[in-house]
Parts: structure tokens; sequence; C-alpha cells
């Protein structure tokens, strides 16, 4: 029950934290036309939460 709940408490740090991080507006200076904006989706978070989870595994069976 604990390891749910660390890995829940992982995820959730995580999820706040990636919901938080807005893109900003583009520059307003120097150039003519507007920069396109990127979006970024949630595969970077999931690649995350993957290596955390893999680096915990690790470390666990190390002990």
């Amino acid at each position: 029950m604990k390891n749910i709940t660390k890995i829940l408490l992982a995820v959730a740090i995580t999820v706040s934290l990636t919901l938080a991080a807005n893109a900003q507006p583009g520059s307003t200076g120097g150039f003519d036309d507007e920069p396109q904006d990127v979006p970024v989706d949630g595969g970077i978070t999931l690649l995350a939460i993957a290596g955390a989870a893999y680096g915990y595994k690790k470390l666990k069976a190390k002990k």
C-alpha cells in the first residue's frame, strides 16, 4: 500500500507541475510576423513518470 501511495504522490506532483507551466505569449519586439504557437502534449509527462518509475525499480532492486 505504501508503494501505491508513493507512486500516486509522484504522479500528482508531476501533473501539478506540468499544468502550472503555461506557454508564454509571442515576443513583441523586433520581428514583423508573429511566431507560431507550438502545443506541448502530455507525452513528456508520461516519459518523465516512466523514467521515475524505472529508476525507483532499479533502486529497489539494489537494496
